[in-house]
């Protein structure tokens, strides 16, 4: 594998490539990690085959500001980012308590960004650079950039262009936004002037130069109004299309935050080139004495064919963020990438996945996605896949084959998610045939989420009877192939619109096909998703109906327990909860009973397992010490 260098991260890099000065300053919140899956890393290299000098600054001391300055004042501008999640998902857990634990942080440590990374390293920036114009992007720019509710403060924030004093603001895949804004500075246009490049937020005294734009909900409307917010959501989610998407603007205070629309999808030859470019595809050597970066491991050798998700669920960012339309690389390229990873160092012949947000939602939707657009008032998979979807996994199955004929790859594995329902709706049995003779490694992941037919519509995904159909598919080819594989389903608890009985009927649909969940994810209401729209407003915007949302703890806290009723540490408050829903028949000895109602088993479950003392002398019960096994 060829040699390349990194980015600069300091002077002594900068030197080595004959600099003196950067056109661009990169801010992260992640470890630089020169690596496609790290967006500090495709944006910063993108520019860089422009031909524009570009350093990364990652996680600086944010109590002081000079720690971006290692490498000077950057000449056209400074582009600042949380890293690859929002800094406060990245930072808090559902229960609102501190993370230990940081994968995109030297050695896993926490605590090493900021809260609300972007807007604190806006701040640096501006201390130090007040004439500098500044660029945010990233995910937690992108779904911050209308007014917002915040889990974590649990309240309303202005958008985050407001906040952070930047001067622009990038939303969605950034790689050709970012290259059209520094070619304009690099004329010498001014950043105040640059305000029609699609895919960016700006901000403006009026509207006399916008033409045929939405306006939505005001700051000050929303604040006293939750269905302001609801109708806000109502209005953005169809001008999310690139070809028809109308600029929308919102008005905060004296000003107004403007959106242009989305930016154009990538070809496929902009991807391949995207994709191809001289990354190092590792962790900066400054890591190696800590432990390396845990977020590099998972994604070393694995390849990513394609962007972007129709399936639109409504907790899930990614519609939002990559859009719904599919950009796909060519299989060529993602070849080439397999055989670069094959002669890597470390490479024991396992690609780790071949995949997108959704492996097997390889192709465009349908004819209207090749012309670059998709429908504003249909979903392709929600409330069922439309008529005209694509209904095929061959492209996809073709293209993995291709992979694992490739000398040194002993096996491909799929892991980045697999849309059972899109299986189910393509009626043909050799996909999965294949999948699970050649691509799961003794489970295949899969997401139902919930089996209550009210939540599942809120959530936007298929019935529980096509998760069933497609369990027993599964079982009847594994069987028929003599695999002994398992089926791993991720479940949400306490989405909006789950009540107390919806949690009820999960856990006895687990109980029923005997599944005991070791994880189960508390729902997070992060910024920009139609589910924390319900979240906060308790309205589902479509409709206008009032829904139920577990928001206090104790409720939370039941949710969850119910989905792992058979846990000891459990049982007061599955049992709490059984009475509450006034299902007494669950509590008892009969074979459907969660729980059982024994006071000496409700003593016994509250103490939890003995612990049974060691015996650091090794002796036995008469005090003799034990003679060793040869």
């Amino acid at each position: 594998m060829a040699k390349y260098q990194m980015i600069p991260t300091n002077r002594e890099e900068m030197r080595q490539r004959g600099w003196d000065e950067l056109d661009f300053l990169f801010i992260t919140g992640d470890a630089y990690v020169d690596h496609p899956s790290f967006a500090h890393a495709i944006i910063t290299r993108v520019l860089e085959s422009r031909g524009f000098r570009v350093g990364i600054v990652a996680q600086p001391d944010w109590k002081n500001p000079d720690s971006i300055a290692l490498m000077g004042k950057p000449s056209l501008g400074v582009l600042v980012s949380a890293g690859n999640l929002d800094s406060m998902l990245s930072n808090y857990t559902a229960a609102k308590k501190k993370r230990k634990k940081d994968r995109y942080s030297p050695g896993g440590e926490g605590g090493k960004r900021p809260d609300r990374a972007t807007i604190v390293y806006c701040n640096m920036a501006r201390k130090l650079w007040k004439d500098v114009p500044i660029i945010i992007g990233g995910i937690e720019a992108s779904l911050r950039r209308f007014v917002h509710y915040d889990y974590w403060s649990d309240k309303l924030r202005k958008p985050i262009l407001m906040d952070s004093k930047a001067d622009l603001l990038v939303w969605g895949m950034g790689e050709k936004t970012i290259v059209q804004i520094a070619q304009k500075l690099q004329k010498g246009i001014p950043i105040t002037e640059i305000r029609d490049v699609r895919g960016t937020c700006y901000i403006f005294k009026d509207l006399k130069d916008i033409e045929s734009f939405v306006e939505i909900p005001s700051w000050e409307e929303i604040q006293h109004d939750k269905k302001a917010f609801a109708r806000a959501y109502l209005l953005t989610e169809p001008e999310l299309d690139p070809l028809t998407g109308r600029p929308i603007v919102q008005r905060v205070g004296d000003r107004y935050l403007v959106q242009n629309p989305p930016q154009f999808p990538l070809s496929e030859e902009e991807l391949d080139e995207i994709y191809e470019l001289p990354y190092t595809r590792k962790a900066h050597p400054s890591y190696d004495p800590l432990g390396g970066v845990p977020a590099l491991e998972e994604v070393q050798f694995s390849i990513t064919a394609h962007r972007g998700c129709f399936g639109s669920c409504s907790f899930c960012a990614l519609s939002a963020h990559q859009g719904r339309i599919i950009q796909k690389r060519s299989d060529t390229s993602i070849l080439k990438e397999a055989e670069l990873l094959t002669r890597m160092e470390g490479f024991k012949g396992y690609i780790h996945d071949v995949g997108g947000p959704t492996a097997n939602f390889h192709e465009r939707a349908c004819k209207i996605q090749d012309k670059g657009s998709s429908c504003k008032n249909r979903q392709c998979t929600w409330p069922s896949c439309c008529q005209k979807l694509r209904k095929s996994n061959d492209n996809y199955m073709k293209l993995l084959r291709k992979v694992r004929s490739i000398p040194g790859v002993k096996k491909v594995f799929v892991r980045s998610g697999i849309r059972y329902d899109y299986i189910m709706a393509e009626n043909n049995r050799s996909f999965l045939e294949e999948l699970c003779e050649h691509h799961v490694s003794g489970q295949l992941k899969v997401a139902p989420e919930h089996v209550s037919a009210r939540v599942l519509n809120l959530m936007r995904k298929p019935p529980k009877e096509v998760f069933l159909k497609f369990k027993k598919l599964y079982e009847e080819v594994n069987s028929s192939l003599g695999k002994k594989q398992f089926l791993v389903p991720y479940l949400i608890s306490s989405h909006p619109g789950s009540t107390l009985e919806d949690a009820i009927e999960l856990a006895e649909f687990l109980r029923d096909i005997r599944y005991h969940p070791e994880q189960v994810q508390d729902f997070i209401p992060t910024p920009g998703t139609l589910s924390t729209c319900m979240y906060y407003s308790e309205i589902n915007p479509y409709t206008g109906e009032k829904i139920f949302v577990a928001k206090t703890a104790k409720e939370k806290a039941m949710q969850r327990a119910l989905l792992q009723w058979r846990n000891p540490k459990n049982y007061n408050i599955v049992k709490e909860a059984l009475l509450k829903a006034g299902r007494r028949d669950l509590i008892g000895r009969g074979k459907k009973c969660l729980i059982r109602e024994d006071t000496r088993d409700e003593e016994k479950h509250k103490k939890g397992p003995t612990k049974h003392k060691t015996n650091p002398k090794n002796k036995n019960l008469d005090g003799k010490k034990r003679k060793k096994k040869r």
